[in-house]
Parts: C-alpha cells; sequence; structure tokens
C-alpha cells in the first residue's frame, strides 16, 4: 500500500475529526496485516497517540501490540498500552504494562502517575501514595501529582491534606479547573464556605459553562442562607443542562425559603418529572402544597413518597398532620404510630441479630433477678421501675403498662412513670391518651422533654406534635 506521507503530517492532526482518524486506523491496520509495521512504525505510533488523544480504546491497543511485537523494548508505547487498558477498566493488564514500561525507563514520570491510577483502582492505595510521592520527588512541581495525590487524601476524607496538595496544584497551574474544584469540596467538607465559594469561583471562571460548577456554588449559598444568589446559580445550572434533577430540587428549596411557593412548587414537580423514583420531590411537593393550604394534595404527594419509600417516617409525620387537620384524626394518629415504630431504637437495624439474641438473653436474666427481689419486697419503686423499663424494651406493652401504672400507685405523678406510659400507649395507637400523658410527663420534669427530643427528635420537631402537645385539650 502506498499512502503519502503527508497524510499523517501535523498540520492534519490539529483539526482531525473522528472520521479523520478512523481512517488513519484502518490505514495502520493495514500496514499490520500487510507486515509493514517496521516500515510504518512512526505513523502507527502517532495514530496510537491520537486513538489516546479521541479515545479510540480498542484499536489503540491493537495497533499497541502490533508494535510492541516487533519493539518490545519501547517503553512509551507499554505505557500508552497501560492507559487504554486503565481506561477500560482492566487495571491488572494496565497495572503489569505500567511495571513493564518502568523496567525499560524507570524515572517516567508520566508512567508512574498512570501507574498509580491502577494501583488505587485495584485497592493498593499506599502503593499508589508512594508511586506520586515518587513522582513529586522526580518532579517537584508536577500539578498532575500533586492532584492526584491531594484526591487520595479527600478520598479517605483526610480534607486539610486534601487542601495543602490542591492548593500547591493550583499554585503551580492557577488555570487548574479540576483543582480548584475538588478545592472547594473540601473546603465545603470542612464548613469554610467563604473559601468554598471563592473556590467555586474561580472554577466558574475557567469553566463557565459547568452545571455542577453553578450548582455546587448554588449549595454553599443555600447553606449561607443567601437564598436570592442560590436561585441565579441554581437557574444557571438548568440553563446549561436542563434534565439536572438536583439543581431543579435545590432550586425548589430555595424559592421555599423566600416564600415564594408556587415557584417552589413548579421547581419540585420538574425534579419529580426527571426522576419519578425521588420519594424526597414527592414529599417536597407535598410540603409546599401544604404550605399553600392545599392539604388534600399535600396528602396525594405524601403517599407518592410513601409508595417509594414505606419507611419515610418525615411523610407519615406530614401527612398525619394534613389528616388531622381535615379531621380525619384515626388515619393521623394510625401514622404517627408508624413512625413511633419505626424509630424505635430497640431492634432497628443498629443491632445485628447477634447482638439482638444477647440483648433478649441479658434482659430475661435481669426481668427474672427483678422478680425475685419484689417477691421479698414488693414495694421496691426502684426494681418496678428497672422492670417497666425492660418489659418497654422487650416490647412487652401489658407488662410494661402494669409496672409503670403500679410505680403510680407507689409514689403518684410520677414523671418517669407517665413518660413510661405514654410511651406504651403510642405502641397501643392510643395516641390521644399517649399525648396526655406525654404533656403530665412535660410539666412535672423539664428534663423529659429533653429526653423526648433525643429519643425522637424528627417527631418532636413535626408540626403535628407542636399542634397536639400545646393544644388544651
Amino acid at each position: 500500500m502506498n499512502i503519502p506521507d503527508e497524510y499523517f503530517g501535523d498540520d492534519r492532526n490539529n483539526n482531525i475529526d473522528a472520521q479523520d482518524l478512523q481512517s488513519k486506523v484502518e490505514i495502520c491496520k493495514e500496514y499490520v496485516s500487510e507486515g509493514q509495521v517496521f516500515a510504518y512504525l512512526e505513523n502507527i505510533e502517532e495514530t496510537i497517540q491520537l486513538c489516546l488523544e479521541y479515545d479510540f480504546i480498542d484499536d489503540g491497543i491493537y495497533l499497541a501490540d502490533a508494535v510492541l511485537e516487533i519493539t518490545p523494548y519501547n517503553s512509551e508505547i507499554w505505557q500508552f498500552k497501560g492507559i487504554f487498558l486503565n481506561n477500560q477498566f482492566e487495571f491488572e493488564r494496565a497495572y503489569d504494562c505500567f511495571n513493564k514500561a518502568l523496567s525499560l525507563n524507570p524515572n517516567d514520570v508520566e508512567t508512574i502517575i498512570n501507574k498509580s491510577i491502577s494501583e488505587e483502582n485495584l485497592g493498593l492505595v499506599a502503593e499508589a501514595k508512594e508511586s506520586l510521592e515518587l513522582a513529586l520527588s522526580l518532579e517537584h512541581s508536577n500539578e498532575e501529582a500533586l492532584f492526584s495525590l491531594a484526591v487520595l487524601h479527600e478520598r479517605k476524607e483526610e480534607y486539610e491534606d486534601a487542601i495543602d496538595y490542591f492548593n500547591k496544584a493550583t499554585q503551580v497551574d492557577p488555570e487548574y479547573s479540576e483543582a480548584w474544584y475538588e478545592l472547594g469540596f473540601c473546603y465545603e467538607n470542612t464548613d469554610r464556605l467563604d473559601l468554598a465559594l471563592q473556590s467555586y469561583e474561580v472554577f466558574l471562571d475557567i469553566e463557565p459553562y459547568s452545571s455542577t460548577g453553578w450548582y455546587n456554588k448554588g449549595i454553599v449559598h443555600l447553606r449561607l442562607g443567601e437564598f436570592e444568589k442560590a436561585v441565579n446559580c441554581f437557574e444557571l445550572s438548568i440553563a446549561i443542562k436542563d434534565e439536572f434533577s438536583s439543581a431543579w430540587f435545590n432550586l425548589g428549596v430555595a424559592y421555599a425559603n423566600l416564600t415564594r411557593l408556587n415557584e417552589a412548587l413548579s421547581s419540585f414537580k420538574k425534579a419529580a418529572e426527571i426522576d419519578p423514583f425521588d420519594e424526597t420531590a414527592f414529599y417536597n411537593i407535598g410540603l409546599t402544597y401544604e404550605d399553600l393550604g392545599h392539604l388534600k394534595q399535600a396528602i396525594k404527594y405524601f403517599n407518592r413518597a410513601l409508595k417509594l419509600d414505606e419507611e419515610y417516617y418525615e411523610a407519615y409525620l406530614s401527612r398525619a398532620y394534613c389528616m388531622h387537620n381535615l379531621g380525619m384524626k384515626n388515619s393521623a394518629y394510625r401514622d404517627i404510630s408508624k413512625v413511633f415504630s419505626l424509630t424505635d431504637k430497640i431492634g432497628s437495624d443498629e443491632y445485628s441479630s447477634a447482638d439482638i439474641s444477647n440483648i433478649l438473653i441479658s434482659y430475661n436474666t435481669k426481668i427474672s433477678e427483678l422478680k425475685e427481689k419484689l417477691s421479698k419486697n414488693p414495694t421496691n419503686i426502684k426494681a418496678h421501675f428497672e422492670l417497666a423499663d425492660l418489659y418497654l424494651s422487650l416490647r412487652k406493652n401489658n407488662g410494661a403498662l402494669r409496672e409503670f401504672n403500679y410505680c403510680l400507685s407507689l409514689k403518684p405523678n410520677a414523671p418517669v412513670a407517665y413518660y413510661g406510659i405514654a410511651m406504651v400507649y403510642f405502641r397501643l395507637e392510643k395516641i390521644e391518651e399517649a399525648i396526655a400523658y406525654l404533656k403530665a410527663s412535660f410539666s412535672s420534669d423539664s428534663k423529659l422533654k429533653v429526653k423526648f427530643a433525643d429519643d425522637f427528635p424528627e417527631i418532636k420537631e413535626s408540626k403535628l406534635f407542636d399542634q397536639l402537645l400545646n393544644s388544651s385539650k
């Protein structure tokens, strides 16, 4: 085959498109099939580099293998093959290629950095760190090595170290947009929000059409309570990427905080349209309808949220509030009981089956000891309280109720007994009785308000509970 060398000239590479590159690849494959690799080695190597640049992975590997067959000591081609394999997520094979390249050229910084990518993805994090430190010892101001070291620290949530390396990378290359972006993220996670804003602003000066950059900046403004600025950022993010559901969602949050409820509603609905499996979008549509006073519509969307997540206790609480205010007390009380069952701590996901088994053995042993103690001294109120608490923990509601009532007979108006009875009644779905006893416990001992808030923070903060606890009935 006779192809003019000018076809591979540098003047064409600057403007090459995918079709041109595919033509070059096909020509090089013909060189390979005709056994002319050595004769056209320079052209093939040039095409391999273009395959790297334009992500022609399979073609690049094919041509690299052809070159390595006749020049097995070409460290650059071994490195290129490793990069292709990294991009193909073939990290073990890539790692072998980089080691081969380094055996031929031990101090090649670019190969060392690419090897660290394979190491990290193979879980060899310590080795990846060593590789990057070696790269920096050979080339102190290599911004790619600085950036990669920063990312390693960032992923381990070692934000201070990450910030130090990201800052060094931006000092070497002030236009290093990815470093500015990650720097903003690290500052966010260490609550240095002003510095996070500054970092995102520099990033957006370099990459003004980044939807995620505007989104992240908007999140920082939200956290700072700067809702108008947050709106502007989210709107810019959406203008760049209209199907960005999280940007629509947080635009709704910003509008809601500005009490621009109709705009909030539209934003949340758009988020739900883009991601119909996001229960929080439907929940926030419900909340917005609730704030607008459209309680039946609110219930409809709380129902949709609960279809997606049947343990979404905030949705139960909000639905209960709407139902209660529409006169649907029984339905509201069922939702409250559901929330208590979801937030009850004993037997929750924080305990393994082995833990629960050990707890049961321990509790039953303790119950036997307390019953023995009470058989000798039936008026031992401390023992009755301990027994009541154990029954409550084991969900033996009748036993707990019996013991707490007995405590009240021994010590009338005991606030802890009132509180315990309230907990039992919540479980038994006797909500009005539970609220009455809870109010009695709070009025007798204000510390129990703190306990309730600790035990059930979501319930304590709900509008319905505030309404119920502060009602005169």
